[in-house]
């Protein structure tokens, strides 16, 4: 099993077929390394049997499956997303840069994505989001420390700190989900606690947009190759889907995206 660095975010994995029986010592890698890199891109997969997805993503944790349902997936644990609604869920991932469960108690640690039908234009756009906590000036990063989400989603409300440390690798990290944050708590818990009005919430949404998006090389977009999987430290990376994926089946080809969701085990906490 061999590593490629692809930039500042990630890395390809060449050298394993996924499809077979992985040794002790290069699954323990593997999950160590999740953490370092964040997110692993296994390449040459060929096509990979739904069952042993579900296989894979069980060295991770227990699958947590809170997602849209599809009559094409292969399986209840598997959200098929497509450009194509009587293929999978369209429009998925198109609300704004985010973590995977981010409404929830206990966000979802790991994501794996493994593209079916790879279509000719259409990338996943992946960032660090320790990399771009630590770009933020000074000020800028205590105005976001200072700030609560409040996320309200399938009967689902809880709240969330902007910036916290991973439970891992203690690096500041975000949750965040720039189409489903309803509202902001300033100083939540503390002395000035108060929830922001909504313009001062809408500027805060644009605030983190704009820096991720004029952040300095830390975006990677994926452009998929057939026989692609990824595995992403959900709590680490935050990602969107580029607007050419839901372009037309007879534009870009048929799109169709398998994702699975490993249950959380930490409440993001100060």
């Amino acid at each position: 099993m061999e590593y490629r660095s692809i930039g500042q975010l990630g890395v390809e994995v060449r050298g394993i077929d996924l499809k077979k029986t992985v040794p002790g010592n290069i699954l323990e890698k593997i999950k160590k390394d999740i953490h370092e890199h964040k997110l692993l891109i296994f390449k040459d997969q060929g096509e990979i049997p739904a069952e042993r997805i579900l296989e894979i993503s069980r060295w991770f944790g227990e699958l947590d499956s809170k997602h849209k349902k599809h009559k094409r997936s292969p399986h209840p644990d598997i959200l098929r997303v497509s450009n194509d609604s009587t293929e999978g869920c369209v429009g998925i991932g198109r609300t704004g840069w985010h973590i995977d469960g981010s409404f929830i108690e206990k966000p979802f640690r790991f994501c794996i994505f493994n593209m079916v039908s790879v279509p000719r234009e259409g990338s996943t756009a992946f960032i660090s989001l320790n990399d771009l906590i630590n770009q933020l000036t000074p000020e800028k990063r205590e105005q976001w420390n200072s700030l609560h989400g409040i996320f309200r989603q399938d009967g689902y409300e809880n709240i969330h700190p902007l910036i916290y440390p991973h439970p891992v690798t203690c690096q500041p990290t975000m949750c965040f989900n720039l189409g489903n944050m309803e509202e902001f708590m300033f100083d939540f818990g503390g002395k000035d606690e108060r929830f922001l009005k909504n313009d001062e919430t809408e500027d805060a949404l644009k605030d983190i947009d704009k820096e991720i998006k004029q952040s300095n090389g830390l975006i990677y977009k994926h452009k998929w190759e057939e026989g692609d999987l990824i595995i992403c430290d959900n709590l680490a990376v935050g990602h969107e889907a580029t607007p050419e994926t839901q372009y037309p089946v007879s534009q870009i080809g048929l799109r169709i995206l398998h994702r699975t969701t490993i249950k959380g085990v930490n409440t993001p906490s100060k």
